[in-house]
This record gives structure tokens, C-alpha cells and sequence, in this order.
């Protein structure tokens, strides 16, 4: 597994050991990023499910301001720490050893309004999309969308192409699916705020 482009391009990172965790392609991360194209310069982004921490990383070498990295597997959290070091992205970085599913984890960075993230990466095991963690899922990447995005910004989902559809997620989001291969992105948008109604 490597960086595909920007300031590290060509970098290699490790990977967690065993099979618990499932490294996005190649092909589908180079997919993600010319969708976010020059958004990413800039950016404060959210990894959740971060693993290696291969999509957060990937946005700092193409631009991304800061990133904030969320994994609670001790192993796999070791690995992402070692990334970081290895590429010299300490001072950008924040990582965290907790649940990807705990508001506690979104919360707004210092100084930054509450709606603060421009890119969030949602990639959680695809197990977890098969038993009770199912429905916590999609209703945490509603919440994300909703209250963590910045107007405008971009949640990516990743999911298998099969088994998941548009009903799955809460009503309103418009979820935008591409799919490589045998996995899809889904891309929700961060919502601009309803208008006051008059009077109020």
C-alpha cells in the first residue's frame, strides 16, 4: 500500500495485521480523490474506521490542512501512529484511540465552529454492515452529514456494491453511489443551513 500522489507520493505504509481490517483499493482510492479533486487543498478532514490511516494521509500529501484519525483496534491504531511518524505528519495530525461511532469523536478540533469538517471518510469493516451494527451505521453517517460537515462538504462511505441502497440511509441526504469493481462510494453532501422563517 502506497500514497498515490501529491507531496508523498509513492510512499509506502504499513498495513494492520490479520484480516480485520480491509485497506481501500488502489484503483477505488484514486476513484475518491479525483472526485474530491482541488476540494482537498486546505481541507480539515475526519478518517473514521482509519486503520493504516491510508485515506487521511492521502488527503495531506494532496493538500489537506489537517486530518483527525479515529481507530480503536490497538493494533491497528500502533500501525497508524508509525505512518504518521514514518512520513513526518505528527504536526498535522490528531489521532485518536476511541470509537468511530461516539459523537465524541467529531467533536470540533479548537477554534473551529461545530459544523467543522471538509471531508469525513467513513469505512467501516464490511462485517459490520451484515449484523445488529448495521443500522448504527447509516445513522451515524447521517448525524455526520448533518452536524459535523461543513456546507458543501463531503462524507465518503465506503460500502461492497451489493446489499446496500439508498433506502438504508436516514431520509433527506440524497446519497450520490459510484461503484469499481465490487465496492461502492457513497457521497453525501453537507447541507446548507434551513433558512429562519420569518418572524422567527
Amino acid at each position: 500500500m502506497r500514497i498515490i500522489a501529491g507531496e508523498h507520493r509513492g510512499r509506502r505504509l504499513d498495513a494492520p495485521p490479520g484480516v480485520g481490517t480491509r485497506p481501500m483499493l488502489d484503483r477505488v482510492r484514486e476513484a475518491l480523490f479525483s472526485t474530491l479533486g482541488p476540494g482537498i487543498e486546505g481541507a480539515l478532514a475526519l478518517d473514521l474506521f482509519a486503520g493504516s490511516g491510508s485515506l487521511g494521509l492521502e488527503a495531506l500529501s494532496r493538500g489537506a490542512a489537517r486530518a483527525r484519525f479515529v481507530e480503536r483496534e490497538p493494533a491497528a491504531f500502533e500501525v497508524l501512529r508509525a505512518n504518521v511518524e514514518e512520513l513526518g505528519l505528527a504536526d498535522r495530525c490528531e489521532l485518536l484511540a476511541g470509537s468511530a461511532l461516539e459523537a465524541s469523536s467529531w467533536s470540533p478540533p479548537e477554534g473551529e465552529p461545530a459544523r467543522w469538517a471538509d471531508v469525513v471518510f467513513f469505512d467501516p469493516p464490511y462485517p459490520w454492515l451484515q449484523d445488529e451494527r448495521r443500522a448504527p451505521l447509516f445513522e451515524a453517517a447521517g448525524e455526520l452529514a448533518r452536524v459535523v460537515l461543513r456546507p458543501g462538504g463531503l462524507l465518503v462511505f465506503h460500502t461492497p456494491k451489493r446489499g446496500v441502497g439508498e433506502r438504508d440511509f436516514p431520509a433527506g441526504l440524497e446519497p450520490d453511489q459510484r461503484t469499481y469493481g465490487s465496492s461502492a462510494l457513497w457521497y453525501l453532501r453537507g447541507q446548507e443551513p434551513a433558512p429562519l422563517e420569518e418572524g422567527a
